[in-house]
């Protein structure tokens, strides 16, 4: 109670906690956008997205350690995130395409495990950060500050989903992704090489989440267990946004933001991972809800 008198008497936190919320979103955002496009496409769950996510961010930890700007790590820890995807399609995934979606669920689920462990073993447990050597912005006479790295995560976030959208609607590649995710058979007796499409399709969300991940250890940390949250995060947004909307996901991604910070000051943050999960179970309720409402109504 006391936390939420502190937004109704000094308006100026509420707007702190707005910015802060919607500058993270995009980072969220973008996580989903790679779950939305393999969802859409291959039909598969993939509840490894979160340490896909915290991977790319150890992978921008190693290389500015070894002295490179940690900048230009983000886009070397998409290209390798990249052969990582593919590497993991042509090992795993492969062998779940077009079976049950339940099958992808733990299929997924056991590379998170996977991915855990050995992220474990090659970084350490440890909490990892990356200085970006920015500053911060003090607004309002000091009562706003804005982190200027949170800014350019921001503004890197959605020139990347710009960029995967102008690919997925622009080249002969992009086109046959998209033709694989209406109808995949359709495509095959098209010429569609749908094994191509698939391999790239999980190796181009692997380079997302590697973007993604160098973004989260210059902004946050990266932890080899922190994962899960992410992977909940991303879920959430598509299942909000719906497969194949971008602009849904970057809107859903900035609300979710928005939402986790609120919840996070009102509730304390030992409590803020909390609301995300009770948050899900919501959102599944109603989407369920609704779902049964309109098969009555076709009935």
């Amino acid at each position: 109670m006391e936390s939420l008198q502190i937004l109704f008497t000094a308006p100026i936190f509420s707007l702190q906690l707005l910015i802060d919320g919607i500058l993270i979103g995009a980072i969220f955002a973008l996580a989903a956008y790679g779950m939305a496009l393999v969802w859409g496409v291959m039909k598969i769950i993939n509840f490894a997205q979160g340490e896909l996510v915290i991977l790319g961010g150890f992978i921008v930890f190693s290389l500015n350690k070894a002295g490179l700007n940690a900048f230009l790590c983000i886009p070397l820890a998409a290209v390798a995130m990249f052969v990582v995807g593919w590497l993991l399609y042509h090992i795993v995934i492969v062998r779940i395409v077009e079976k049950d979606l339940f099958i992808s669920i733990l299929a997924t689920f056991g590379i998170a495990i996977l991915l855990q462990q050995l992220m474990n073993q090659v970084f350490g447990a440890d909490v990892q950060v990356v200085e970006s050597e920015l500053g911060t912005w003090f607004l309002f006479d000091g009562n706003v500050t804005v982190v200027q790295i949170k800014v350019v995560s921001f503004f890197i976030a959605l020139m990347l989903g710009v960029c995967l959208a102008f690919f997925m609607k622009k080249t002969r590649l992009g086109q046959a992704i998209r033709a694989t995710a209406q109808d995949a058979r359709a495509a095959r007796i098209l010429g569609v090489n749908t094994n191509k499409v698939y391999a790239t399709t999980f190796g181009l969300n692997g380079a997302v989440c590697g973007a993604a991940g160098g973004l989260v250890v210059m902004t946050w940390v990266v932890q080899p267990y922190a994962g899960l949250a992410y992977t909940i995060r991303s879920f959430m947004i598509v299942i909000v946004a719906g497969i194949g909307n971008v602009a849904g996901v970057v809107f859903a991604g900035l609300g979710l933001g928005a939402a986790e910070n609120f919840a996070g000051f009102i509730l304390g943050t030992e409590f803020q991972a909390a609301f995300v999960f009770s948050l899900l179970v919501v959102i599944l309720v109603c989407r369920n809800f609704k779902l049964r409402l309109q098969r009555s109504y076709l009935k």
